[in-house]
């Protein structure tokens, strides 16, 4: 799936890509060895050995007894990204208080790349467990966040994303054509909010609100839970006035960049 919108020409430097692939596969994976990771990514043992020294020399990984790890240092740089959005605390706070609220599933996204980005992730007493988690990406034409985003996003910049959208189908109730996306965008923007009808995920549901600063959409809000307790009728006259409710106090109590 395309991951990104970004059609600016540019050659790309290979070993940067390498060295961001093992950083993919560690965290993914937690620790490997050099071979393993030879194998993994196809190049030679001694090219691996000379990114894994790089990156270890920088301190972003650590080797030990049973293969290399990511080190602390990644933490560093991810609250430095979380200080770049605004008053994170605002947000995290709203997105535990909807989790208590509902004793389902809260979360925050934001798109990068034409994709949803999760900020913060929260979870209630009687949540199921999703594949989420905070730093992970998820398409924006089968999730609620991303749809919702989508909907209030410029005309162009929202076309750009869709044209890049492959519709992969990820379960029967999935969208699956631009026309069929851009005539939920546009019932979601009337409305207000988005709903994930088990497209992302069979028994799951999911309603959104957009976080907007004017006419700008700065991210969005959700809840998440299964389709047995999230009916029709608690979403749209509960659930979908408490995210909307959530997003209008990050909106007023957060300066984003």
């Amino acid at each position: 799936m395309p991951n990104t919108t970004d059609e600016r020409p540019g050659r790309t430097i290979r070993s940067v890509k390498i060295a961001f692939n093992i950083i993919d596969l560690l965290q993914v994976r937690g620790r490997m060895g050099v071979t393993e990771l030879a194998d993994e990514l196809g190049h030679s043992k001694s090219t691996i050995h000379s990114h894994l020294r790089t990156l270890e020399d920088r301190k972003m990984i650590v080797r030990e007894e049973d293969g290399y790890r990511l080190s602390l240092g990644f933490l560093d740089i991810a609250n430095h990204v979380k200080e770049q959005i605004g008053n994170y605390d605002v947000i995290r706070d709203e997105v535990d208080t909807l989790a208590e609220e509902t004793n389902e599933i809260a979360q925050f996204g934001i798109e990068e790349h034409g994709q949803v980005v999760y900020l913060h992730k929260a979870t209630g007493d009687q949540a199921v467990e999703t594949r989420s988690r905070v730093g992970t990406r998820a398409p924006m034409h089968s999730t609620s966040l991303g749809k919702v985003i989508l909907a209030y996003l410029p005309a162009e910049r929202t076309e750009r994303i869709i044209e890049s959208i492959d519709f992969e189908q990820f379960t029967p109730n999935t969208i699956t054509s631009a026309d069929e996306l851009r005539d939920e965008l546009d019932r979601i923007h009337d409305r207000g909010y988005s709903i994930d009808d088990e497209e992302n995920i069979e028994g799951l549901r999911c309603v959104s609100a957009p976080v907007k600063n004017g006419t700008q959409v700065l991210g969005s809000v959700s809840v998440t839970g299964p389709s047995s307790r999230l009916t029709d009728e608690l979403i749209h006259e509960d659930l979908s006035h408490q995210v909307q409710r959530a997003a209008n106090v990050i909106e007023l109590n957060t300066k984003f960049s």
